[in-house]
Formats: C-alpha cells, sequence, structure tokens
C-alpha cells in the first residue's frame, strides 16, 4: 500500500494521524500534524508529575481501572449463565470478587512518588491478571484450543485475535494522548525505555476489556470462526473481522459523565483528564469504569 503526498498532506491538514502496523496488528509508525505536538505547558507538567504524587495518584488510577473493568467483564460474561450454565457462572462471579479484593491492596499503597511503589503495583495488577485470564478460559468453547494467554508468538486463534485487536486500540489511546497535548512516551506505570510509548500502555489498561476483551471473547462464545494462516497469523478475512468489530466497538455508546457517548469519545475524554490533572486544572483523575 502507498499514499500519495498530496494524501498525506490532506490528512496533515485536517488533524487526521496515519497509523502503520504488522500482520500481528502491532503499531511501528504514525504519522501526526506537527501543530500537535505544540502544547508545551501540559508535556512539563507531565514530565515533572513523575517526579510527585501526581504520578502516583495517575498510576493507582489506572491499575484501580484495570481490575475493576476486568470484575466488572466477568460479571457480565456470568450474567446471562445463572440457569443454562449455573457452575460456570459461579466460577465467573467468584473470579471477579477475588480481583475486587486487590483494590484493597492498591488503596493500602502510600508513597510520596510510584518510583517507590511500582513493583507493588505491578504485583497487584499481575496477580489479578492471572485470575482474570485464568477464569476466562472456561467461556472458551473448546474448538479453539485457547491455552490461556500469551503475549509473544501466539500459535492460536485467540490470543492472535486479541493481540491484533490491542493493536488498534493502541494506536486510538497514542490518537486521543498526542490530541490531548501529552507525550505518548512519558508514562508512570510502565517504565521509560527507548521507543516503549509508555502513557499508551498506561491509559490502555482502562480500555481493554470493554473494547476488546468484550469483542473477541463475544466471537467465540458465538463461534465464529477465527483462522490462521501457515505462518499462525490471523488470515485476511479473520484480520478484517477483528479490525471491523473491534472499530464498530469504539464507535458503540456507554454511559460516561451522566451521558451515552461513544467509547471513542470516552477515551478522547480520559486523555483530556490526564492533562487537566497534571496541569492542576482538575483535583483528581478517576478511572473509565464500565457499565456492565
Amino acid at each position: 500500500m502507498s499514499f500519495s503526498s498530496d494524501a498525506i498532506e490532506a490528512c496533515s491538514r485536517e488533524g487526521i494521524p496515519i497509523h502503520f502496523v504488522d500482520a500481528l496488528g502491532r503499531p511501528y509508525a504514525a504519522l501526526y500534524s506537527a501543530g500537535l505536538t505544540g502544547t508545551v505547558l501540559t508535556r512539563r507538567e507531565q514530565l515533572l508529575a513523575y517526579a510527585d504524587r501526581r504520578g502516583l495518584r495517575l498510576a493507582l488510577a489506572f491499575a484501580r481501572g484495570k481490575i475493576r473493568n476486568q470484575a466488572g467483564f466477568l460479571r457480565y460474561m456470568a450474567k446471562y449463565r445463572q440457569e443454562s450454565a449455573p457452575q460456570l457462572h459461579a466460577l465467573l462471579r467468584d473470579g471477579a470478587d477475588r480481583l475486587e479484593e486487590f483494590l484493597d491492596g492498591l488503596k493500602a499503597i502510600k508513597a510520596e512518588r510510584v518510583d517507590e511503589v511500582r513493583g507493588e503495583i505491578l504485583a497487584l495488577e499481575g496477580r489479578a491478571a492471572q485470575i482474570y485470564w485464568d477464569t476466562l478460559r472456561a467461556v472458551v468453547p473448546a474448538k479453539y484450543n485457547w491455552p490461556g494467554r500469551k503475549t509473544r508468538k501466539p500459535g492460536d486463534a485467540i490470543n492472535n485475535a486479541l493481540n491484533y485487536g490491542y493493536g488498534i486500540l493502541y494506536n486510538a489511546v497514542q490518537r486521543s494522548l498526542v490530541l490531548a497535548g501529552l507525550d505518548p512516551y512519558g508514562g508512570f506505570i510502565h517504565t521509560d525505555r527507548p521507543g516503549k510509548p509508555s502513557l499508551v500502555f498506561d491509559l490502555i489498561e482502562e480500555f481493554r476489556q470493554v473494547v476488546v476483551d468484550r469483542t473477541v471473547f463475544g466471537l467465540a462464545n458465538k463461534g465464529v470462526a477465527l483462522h490462521l494462516n501457515d505462518k499462525n497469523l490471523l488470515d485476511e478475512k479473520t484480520r478484517r473481522t477483528i479490525a471491523d468489530k473491534v472499530t464498530a466497538r469504539l464507535e458503540a455508546a456507554e454511559r460516561y459523565e451522566r451521558k451515552r457517548q461513544p467509547l471513542r469519545t470516552i477515551l478522547q475524554s480520559q486523555a483530556r483528564h490526564i492533562a487537566t490533572f497534571v496541569r492542576g486544572d482538575r483535583a483528581r483523575y478517576e478511572p473509565f469504569i464500565a457499565r456492565w
């Protein structure tokens, strides 16, 4: 695929970003209008926030949002199984209850800056994730041969579909952060590393479950065929299916700030809330919690 310089210039003029992803859904490049990076005050405060309690409060909020939405999704999956599959219903509800116990651990964390307690936050997050994925294994039909969550070189369709969906969501998150005047590489939970957009990895945690997990596991529960090619990657038809469904999910409305709004709009609002919080225009940052 190729783009003319006129097309690139037109996108730049209209503030439309161009994202490039590989066959796994992993973004490897993005083009933005030069004017979108001109918000100096927000970026200065973002970097300063890393070294004070603002950074810690953001890190805890991201982790809290992730765990609450994981628990919410398990309850959502249990909702219609009380009579048809009572044992599975009980398993999912129990998993959600166990996840919410980790919220008390987050509340108990006291420090002045995130560097002092990053290990504690990541440990709680990791233990919660293990319960989440182990519980979800029970809802995936046997025909998919899903071994559980594997992020690197997965050889199954479910993990490939999750990775591909997260890649699409990743682009939406990065775009929202740039439009809010934030530096995608200046995160709080995830550590700095050259080429690693840490803040993208932070904010995406609030939206993985409601955008991608719900989409992929919904397809699996409907028995939709997800095919791999001879390289153990999603074939073109399956990639298109995942892309269409995740994009449609981003346009789906959820309850947010007393009205229903598209998830893409909610994502943009959350990015702006980060910006106003680090600038001191907002007293606190609250993660997005879906209404399951």
